[in-house]
């Protein structure tokens, strides 16, 4: 058989929904555990919002950096409520595979897969969720002054998404996770000026951002290095679930329509973000 006919479940490097292992999930749940209730002490709400089965798009808002602990922290909660048989797959950046495959490996077991509309057309397909952070590393490390805003980046490439595969979005919002580390500045297109002078990428790979920030174990750190969290408390909500008015493939290629549905979740996510801290 071609490398091009090759069904999508043999292929590797995040383009398989078959290295996700139930069983290695289990092994990471008494970790997960103590890392949910004693070191990020998490308040969590609004799962009631999640079919008790069936496939569903949920559509979030992470901070803190590379370790995400928001994101990791929801990945508990999930297995938690629904079991670790009920799959759910999340679109992770390709860079995870070519920094540190065996680091994408492990994220492959939990159900890390490649941020591509293949891949969550596929899951979707076959009845299982699928979580997409739109706003990427982008959000992961904006400035410290920004961290009660929604940022998606304008990417727009989730909602044609929704729209073509005829699923409602379902929000899934958290604060405290910015407190994980500090970012101070964020100075990408400086970097990126001193790249075209002659200055390499690390890896030789665009990280498309490049934060200053405050955390652990560097103290100050220059670039979009790894960090340990602080232990700071973290809430997590899922919201209601965003329906729109029309769906379909002829709905995903209207520009203004689309333009329409982004500005619609990002407003309502936005409004949420906004209860979640006055609630606190």
């Amino acid at each position: 058989m071609s490398e091009k006919k090759k069904p999508l479940a043999r292929v590797g490097n995040g383009w398989s929904l078959e290295e996700r292992d139930p069983q290695f999930i289990s092994s990471l749940m008494p970790f997960l555990e103590w890392l949910y209730r004693y070191y990020f002490r998490v308040k969590s709400d609004g799962w009631h919002h999640i079919p008790s089965k069936g496939k569903v798009f949920l559509i979030g808002t992470h901070n803190g950096g590379l370790a995400a602990p928001d994101l990791a922290m929801i990945t508990y909660e999930w297995f938690r409520l629904f079991g670790t048989e009920r799959r759910v797959y999340a679109l992770t950046h390709p860079n995870v595979w070519k920094v540190f495959p065996p680091w994408g490996k492990v994220l492959g077991k939990i159900g890390a897969v490649m941020a591509h509309p293949k891949m969550a057309r596929a899951a979707l397909s076959q009845d299982a969720s699928v979580l997409v952070y739109p706003g990427g590393i982008q959000e992961l490390f904006r400035p410290y002054s920004q961290r009660k805003q929604v940022y998606f980046a304008g990417r727009k490439g989730f909602i044609k998404l929704a729209l073509q595969e005829e699923v409602p979005i379902t929000p899934i919002i958290s604060k405290g996770a910015h407190h994980t580390l500090i970012v101070l500045a964020e100075c990408y297109q400086l970097a990126k000026k001193l790249h075209q002078w002659g200055m390499p990428w690390l890896f030789d790979l665009d990280p498309e951002v490049f934060p200053i920030y405050l955390g652990w174990p560097w103290g100050v750190a220059i670039g979009p290095l790894p960090n340990i969290p602080f232990p700071v408390p973290i809430h997590t909500r899922v919201c209601p679930p965003i329906v729109f008015k029309r769906y379909g493939k002829e709905a995903a290629a209207e520009r203004h329509y689309v333009d329409t549905c982004y500005h619609l979740v990002c407003q309502q996510m936005q409004q949420e973000l906004d209860r979640l801290f006055q609630d606190n």
